[in-house]
C-alpha cells in the first residue's frame, strides 16, 4: 500500500473516531494545527481544523506546529499494528517536534 493512502486512511479512521467520541470531540474542539510530515524524500501535511482533518496533501505546510519524522515503512508498520507508536518512538524511527500539549493530541491519530 502506498504511504499516500496508508496516511489517507489514518485520517478516515481519525474523522470517524472523532464523530463517534464526545470527550475527543470536545478536547478538540476550537483547535487548528498545521502537522508536517517529513519522510525523507516524501512530504506531506495536513491541517486539523475544529475537530475535522479534509485530508493528506502532498508538499509542506508553511509555519507547521507539530512535524514528524520518518519513514514510508515504518508509517506502513504502525498502520498495519505491527509496530506501537511508542516503540517507534524508542527506536528513533520516528521523531515529532511540536509542544508537548500538541505532541500528546497527536497521538490520537495512532
Amino acid at each position: 500500500m502506498a504511504v499516500k493512502q496508508v496516511l489517507d486512511d489514518v485520517v478516515t479512521q481519525f474523522n470517524a473516531k472523532v464523530v463517534c467520541d464526545d470527550s475527543l470531540r470536545k478536547e478538540l474542539a476550537g483547535i487548528k494545527k498545521r502537522v508536517q510530515i517529513d519522510l525523507g524524500p516524501e512530504q506531506y501535511y495536513f491541517i486539523l481544523d475544529d475537530c475535522k482533518v479534509e485530508g493528506i496533501c502532498v508538499g509542506s505546510v508553511a509555519n507547521p506546529d507539530i512535524t514528524i519524522i520518518s519513514d514510508d515503512e515504518t508509517v506502513r508498520k504502525l498502520h498495519c499494528k505491527e509496530m506501537k507508536i511508542m516503540k517507534a518512538w524508542a527506536l528513533k524511527k520516528i521523531r515529532v517536534k511540536g509542544s508537548l500539549e500538541d505532541i500528546m493530541r497527536l497521538r490520537k491519530f495512532f
